[in-house]
């Protein structure tokens, strides 16, 4: 009889220690589990990191940038690199060969020719006007044009028309450098003109990146039309 209690309790132990080694079992994949999640979230997130400091890089431009999380990757930006106006406009200075303070009508406009962004940079020197296109990733020159400034020439002879009016030459450009603070008679280009049954000057005043088109009436003096084109 003692011997069958003595083999139930032997039993009972070898049961109950088969059970807890289960649970061990247990306990040691959940943590193996758990360690995954861990590495996994950790993977992720330095994976985050890279890619907003290549994010950040790329906003930056030409250089590099740390991500929010402290990752860091570089980049270009998208659009590349532009010399400037300034640049653009010394650029066909050196060319023609002249100084800035000599030049007048000056104007430097940014556009796009054959997808690719270019400056037209327009100025006077006397009676010689040039105009250039320069591109604005690194300042090559793209084309250049010299040409005689015919008008210039006319104003300077006082020969702009031979029609008796009674606006005089003089009396007209002061009337439209009137309307233009500071430009002075290098800056306007006018003439007299014959157009819908009446005399008038025609012309424009380039100052300070500006150019105003405009049209006066050669027997009142009247301002016919008026207006500003920006850079």
């Amino acid at each position: 009889m003692m011997k069958k209690y003595i083999a139930a309790a032997v039993l009972s132990i070898t049961v109950l220690g088969a059970l807890a080694g289960c649970g061990n079992a247990g306990n040691t994949g959940n943590n193996a589990g758990n360690a995954g999640n861990v590495s996994n979230a950790g993977s992720a997130a330095n994976a985050g990191n890279t890619e907003a400091g290549t994010v950040s890089g790329a906003e930056n431009g030409n250089g590099s940038g740390t991500g929010a999380a402290g990752g860091s990757g570089s980049g270009t930006a998208a659009g590349g690199s532009n010399i400037g106006s300034d640049a653009a406009l010394d650029a066909a200075l050196n060319d023609a060969g002249v100084a800035q303070g000599d030049i007048s009508r000056l104007r430097v406009t940014e556009d796009r020719d054959d997808g690719r962004k270019v400056y037209e940079v327009r100025f006077n020197v006397a009676e010689k006007e040039y105009e250039y296109e320069i591109h604005a990733a690194d300042g090559t020159i793209l084309s250049s044009d010299v040409e005689r400034d015919d008008d210039y020439q006319a104003q300077q002879n006082g020969n702009t028309g031979n029609a008796n009016v009674a606006v005089s030459l003089d009396e007209a450009t002061k009337t439209a450098l009137d309307r233009v603070p500071g430009a002075t008679e290098q800056d306007i280009r006018i003439k007299l003109d014959y157009d819908d049954g009446r005399q008038k000057y025609e012309g424009d005043i380039i100052y300070q990146q500006v150019e105003y088109d405009f049209e006066i009436d050669a027997d009142t003096g009247e301002v016919i039309e008026w207006s500003e084109e920006r850079s």
